[in-house]
């Protein structure tokens, strides 16, 4: 299973996984109480149930490069363009906008 910590202005929204069934929002509980949440999408409106998918959802596929950028961050990181989680989390830490992914490392998982 691989985690990636989903940020808004860098405060933690939610969470994205990648398993053997697919992917998986959720939002971070603390952030749904918080004073004024906002959506990460409007596809991915603000809700406690976890939404899924068998295949990366369109706002996070959206925010992965492409052309050259993403030729160079494929030779670069040596990435397999197939991988879109893969992509997705080495690429988009500081994307254009106000949400950021950041890979979430095992260690950070216990």
């Amino acid at each position: 299973m691989r985690k990636a910590e989903v940020k808004i202005r860098d405060i933690t929204a939610g969470w994205l996984t990648q398993d053997e069934n697919g992917y998986r929002f959720e939002y971070n509980s603390d952030y749904l109480l918080s004073k004024s949440p906002e959506p990460v999408s409007l596809t991915l409106p603000l809700q406690a149930d976890p939404f899924l998918s068998n295949v990366l959802f369109p706002f996070f596929d959206g925010l992965i490069p492409e052309g050259w950028l993403l030729e160079i961050a494929e030779k670069n990181w040596k990435l397999n363009p197939r991988d879109r989680m893969g992509l997705l989390m080495a690429c988009c830490r500081d994307c254009i906008g106000a949400v950021s992914v950041h890979p979430v490392i095992e260690e950070d998982r216990v």
